[in-house]
């Protein structure tokens, strides 16, 4: 019995059971059990107290705190604040040491028919009482409240809210409305009404403290996730300086030159591909090959917008002006496609592979609160990339996407006479690695150091001779998608 308890359980807590006070006494003296804390032994002889209590904190709470109920802001977050305090409704008050954790119990109201049973004895807050709980008047003591901020609980909302729709939280309502009057929470329900009828704009809005709240009540939610990461973005482009490369391509003829490849290698990586000398038969005739009608007005699309130096040199100057020349792009790119939605913003969410894009009812909101981030930045590059990142991570469109991105970043360029950008075939792999990069590890630099490389290989790409140029690029492994072939100029 004593090997399976040494190889099975890790912690053992005392008890008025007999058995188990003449097993803890047997194991204490041949040394194979330590006392942690008050009426708690661990058989880790090797590990420290804190580990111990913090690995089963839980199981400790249901054997000392039998029909004890995690409640307040523990009850939402289900670990200890960075202090170390956790917080128990049990049959009365007192505050409680132990390793690495501070443990308040509350005197309150056991556990309601909607809390849950947990480990041992222990029972969880439902949503609707953890919300009244955190909604309590309050006051912080060394440093730390047993309640969220109301911003916090706002943000959980909005959560809800975008996840199950209105019927979350107007059933999350009507529970704590029966809820508060077992818990003596009238107080509490008013204002937990107040800020779900504001959310729902049902109710004035000047009870909310959240932006992302406020942004709701406002009809303009946002991703928060998102503009974090908008943030980080801006941080590290404004942390460097960026070298000018004027544009070179200052005829007619060598813009067009660079533009045909711009569109080319844009559709190329999204997956629309044609063989050089069918593409220039597409823009030269500006004729659709029969077969392939759809995919060549992609290709004739882009090109009309990157070739048009005054429409490359359009850049928002207001939250709505932005949203206003993506869709507007984005129609003239898309016009060939109608199931695609040209020029309307997505009306269900996309995803591409393990990310998840914005989501559509949050497009708006997102891309205008990063055009304020937007404005911040000082160097036509910085504000390239932001906008490549922005446009592509937000995902607006059902389809289109990145292209649209491509062609927003080079506007930036074109607005300000520097060099535009090409994303070439053979670079497609570093190129979305890069995104990915900040999309999911939120690491900006990536990005930042792959678009400078590409941006010094595009600023060569000038020539009045298209032969010499499809050359160049040849020379360069442009057009390879193979491994193994990396991007030399």
């Amino acid at each position: 019995m004593e090997r399976d308890f040494l190889r099975n359980h890790e912690v053992v807590v005392a008890s008025s059971d007999k058995d188990v006070s003449k097993f803890i006494a047997a194991m204490s003296k041949k040394g194979q059990i330590i006392k942690i804390a008050p009426r708690v032994y661990s058989t880790n002889l090797n590990d420290s107290p804190e580990n111990i209590v913090r690995r089963n904190l839980f199981f400790i709470f249901g054997e000392l705190y039998p029909g004890a109920v995690l409640s307040h802001r523990t009850a939402l977050e289900f670990r200890p604040t960075a202090e170390g305090h956790i917080y128990l409704t049990y049959k009365y008050s007192k505050r409680i040491a132990l390793p690495g954790i501070t443990v308040h119990l509350l005197e309150g109201k056991g556990a309601q028919p909607n809390d849950s049973p947990f480990m041992g004895g222990l029972y969880v807050s439902s949503n609707a009482r953890a919300f009244l709980e955190n909604l309590q008047t309050t006051y912080q003591h060394e440093g730390v409240s047993k309640c969220l901020p109301q911003a916090v609980l706002e943000e959980r909302l909005e959560r809800m809210l975008l996840t199950n729709g209105e019927a979350e939280l107007n059933k999350l309502r009507d529970s704590a409305r029966i809820l508060s009057d077992a818990l003596d929470m009238s107080k509490e329900f008013k204002k937990l009404d107040a800020i779900i009828g504001a959310m729902l704009s049902t109710k004035p809005s000047n009870i909310l403290q959240s932006p992302v709240a406020e942004a709701r009540a406002m009809g303009e939610p946002f991703d928060s996730h998102r503009l974090d990461m908008l943030c980080t973005l801006m941080a590290a482009l404004n942390e460097q300086e960026f070298a000018d490369y004027p544009e070179p391509n200052v005829t007619e003829l060598a813009y067009n030159n660079f533009a045909f490849f711009e569109s080319y290698f844009s559709n190329y990586i999204e997956g629309t591909e044609f063989e050089i000398e069918d593409a220039r038969q597409i823009i030269d005739t500006r004729t659709p090959i029969p077969t392939r009608s759809a995919d060549s007005h992609d290709v004739l699309g882009t090109y009309y917008i990157v070739s048009n130096r005054k429409e490359m040199g359009i850049t928002p100057t207001t939250a709505d002006n932005l949203l206003e020349i993506l869709q507007h792009r984005h129609r003239i790119m898309m016009s060939a496609r109608p199931e695609s939605s040209p020029g309307l913003f997505k009306v269900q969410n996309n995803r591409a592979g393990e990310t998840h894009f914005v989501d559509y009812q949050l497009v708006r909101g997102t891309l205008k609160k990063g055009y304020e981030i937007y404005r911040s930045l000082r160097h036509p590059f910085a504000r390239a990339v932001f906008m490549l990142f922005m446009v592509s991570e937000v995902h607006p469109f059902t389809d289109g996407n990145g292209r649209t991105s491509r062609i927003m970043m080079n506007a930036e360029l074109v607005a300000a006479n520097q060099s535009k950008i090409i994303i070439p075939t053979v670079f497609r792999t570093d190129y979305l690695g890069a995104l990915r990069q900040l999309s999911r590890k939120n690491n900006p630099h990536t990005l930042i150091k792959a678009m400078q490389r590409v941006r010094q290989f595009s600023f060569k790409l000038h020539d009045e001779d298209f032969d010499n140029l499809r050359n160049y690029l040849n020379q360069c492994n442009a057009f390879k998608d193979e491994d193994g072939y990396i991007l030399q100029f």
